[in-house]
């Protein structure tokens, strides 16, 4: 909970100072601050401290009481958020099985309208959860780039490349052979007009996967990616059974023959990127590639758990994603914290392996870095104001005996139940639990309905 004290009246000038019983950073230092302030001007987060026991300046300042721990907004680095209208379907699958029996006909008869509602309710849920930045990978971007903008939290859309049974491409729009060229063009159109809009849309490209877009394609659309200095998003090494068909058909492993075809020149997040041998993991640090960590969707798929600690011990950036709510089937970041830790110590049979720090970086700092902005996922002079409270008004936080313990107790004895406020640039979305820019009942009713339809026109 939050309470405002106007310091300076009719005089208020925008500058925001938050006080809090607890500021955890996220920067590379592990600093807690008990109790800390951050201040926040035009967005940006002009400073960041302890409590100086001095009073405001009454004329500059407006003073936020937070009372709870304040840290940055946590961000998802590889989502397909509009998939809540695909939420419970094909349960119990392999990856494969359910995208070619259950998402991919489904998914050729969505609408801009569907995607808008989709993302309308996925972004409700994740701004409850203190999730304030997604890396979006979808068709219908526009729909999406609005559905974020009404919302009031951020996104890098990556719009998708990828061809589906039955269609001439995802947005329906393409035709032909070359349809890829056709795709590429609307995405370079769409980087045009919306990258940078509200201070709150980056554009990228999001080939889907080296097994389902041809090399050459992927070469082209990286080519694009570089020409616009845009983030070239795709899904790699997933599953086993991707690797060895891949290596049938051309004779060496996914990033192995994508580096050699140039695909890897430019910003580079690889999603999942679980069946790595160690030609492939040097691939990725010559390449400075980044990685997209989906530890809950891969569990649930049983595609693998993928080999974090050797990523991060060769500087690998790397940010937790959410995968897509009908993989998963939350967007609740706080688990995949917690998950991706215990994975990492089963993985490497290893208690110490992947601390809490570690674990909360993956979700701040690290995840921001992944995608290329130092700006988000840190509360640091200079970035932008994205922020969450926490309640420590909870059990899980008992005891705290040193400043340490409360990045552990956020990691292994919290959740996402105990956000209750959010900050987008200074914006507050979200208040007591509730989010303020979203009507969600409606966005629960547009999406019901429209998931019925969409499972009815399968059939």
């Amino acid at each position: 909970m939050t309470t405002a004290l106007a310091a300076g009246g009719s005089g208020h000038a925008g500058v925001m100072r938050y006080v809090a019983d607890a500021v955890v950073p996220c920067d590379e230092g592990g600093r807690v601050l008990r109790p800390g302030t951050v201040e926040v001007s035009g967005g940006i987060i002009t400073a960041v401290g302890p409590v100086d026991g001095g009073a405001p300046d009454a004329t500059d300042v407006q003073e936020v009481r937070v009372h709870g721990a304040l840290l940055p907004g946590l961000v998802n680095v590889h989502c397909h958020s509009p998939m809540t209208l695909f939420r419970g379907s094909g349960e119990n699958l392999s990856l494969h099985h359910w995208l070619n029996d259950v998402l991919w006909p489904r998914e050729a008869n969505l609408t801009e309208e569907d995607v808008y509602w989709g993302m309308t309710l996925a972004a409700a849920e994740l701004l409850c959860f203190g999730v304030t930045t997604t890396c979006e990978a979808y068709f219908f971007e526009d729909a999406l780039a609005d559905a974020v903008l009404a919302a009031g939290s951020r996104a890098v859309i990556t719009p998708g490349v990828l061809r589906l049974p039955g269609k001439a491409s995802p947005a329906g729009t393409a035709s032909g052979e070359d349809w890829w060229d056709t795709r590429t063009a609307e995405i370079v159109d769409f980087h045009a007009r919306r990258h940078g809009e509200d201070d709150r849309i980056e554009v990228g490209f999001a080939p889907h996967a080296a097994y389902t877009v041809p090399v050459p394609v992927l070469a082209d659309v990286a080519g694009e990616a570089r020409r616009l200095d845009a983030l070239f998003h795709i899904h790699l090494a997933e599953t086993e059974e991707e690797g060895i068909r891949f290596a049938a058909e051309h004779g060496d492993s996914v990033p192995a023959v994508l580096a050699e075809a140039g695909v890897f020149g430019g910003r580079v997040l690889a999603a999942h990127s679980i069946w790595l041998s160690a030609e492939d993991l040097a691939v990725y640090r010559s390449h400075d590639i980044a990685v997209a960590h989906c530890p809950q969707s891969n569990a649930k798929l049983a595609s693998g758990v993928a080999p974090l600690v050797e990523l991060l011990a060769q500087g690998t950036r790397v940010g937790l994603g959410t995968d897509g709510p009908a993989s998963n089937n939350d967007l609740d970041l706080w688990e995949e914290m917690r998950l991706a830790a215990m994975l990492a110590r089963i993985r490497e049979r290893d208690a110490a392996a992947l601390p809490a720090a570690t674990a909360l970086d993956l979700a701040t700092r690290g995840a921001g870095l992944a995608l290329g902005r130092p700006d988000l996922g840190v509360l640091a002079v200079g970035a932008r104001a994205d922020m969450l409270a926490v309640s420590l008004d909870d059990p899980a936080f008992v005891p705290l005996l040193e400043d340490a313990q409360l990045i552990e107790h956020l990691v292994w004895s919290a959740s996402s139940r105990l956000v209750t406020d959010v900050w987008v640039g200074g914006r507050q979305v979200v208040e007591a639990g509730r989010c303020l820019t979203v009507d969600v009942d409606e966005a629960r009713h547009q999406v019901e309905a429209r998931a019925h339809r969409l499972e009815r026109a399968d059939g």
